[in-house]
């Protein structure tokens, strides 16, 4: 499962509304190779789901996961911060051993 705080809904909305984007469009969520601790997270809005996703809904959006990164990111809270540290989502990855300074990168 994958959760989303209050903060990140009210983003998403409004990023999918001035995107001219309806609540059908999903959030995709992935892992990938890469950053500065060896893997990064990447978010997307995706209108279809594949056969190969798994499908989880908190607070009315719907989150689209691949298989593989999902291994990554069972229990991970999606967050939005528009604190003196910077803009933007942030994970909260219970699996992450490491994190970088930025919160985009991470490793396990």
């Amino acid at each position: 499962m994958i959760n989303v705080t209050d903060k990140a809904r009210e983003e998403i909305v409004t990023l999918l509304s001035n995107e001219g984007k309806s609540l059908e469009h999903n959030i995709r969520v992935s892992v990938k190779g890469g950053g500065c601790s060896g893997l990064m997270y990447d978010l997307s809005f995706d209108p279809e789901v594949h056969d190969a996703d798994e499908v989880f809904e908190d607070k009315g959006v719907k989150i689209l996961v691949d298989k593989k990164s999902l291994l990554y990111l069972l229990g991970t809270t999606l967050d939005f911060s528009d604190g003196l540290n910077g803009k933007g989502f942030q994970f909260v990855n219970p699996n992450a051993s490491r994190t970088c300074g930025c919160g985009e990168s991470f490793s396990v």
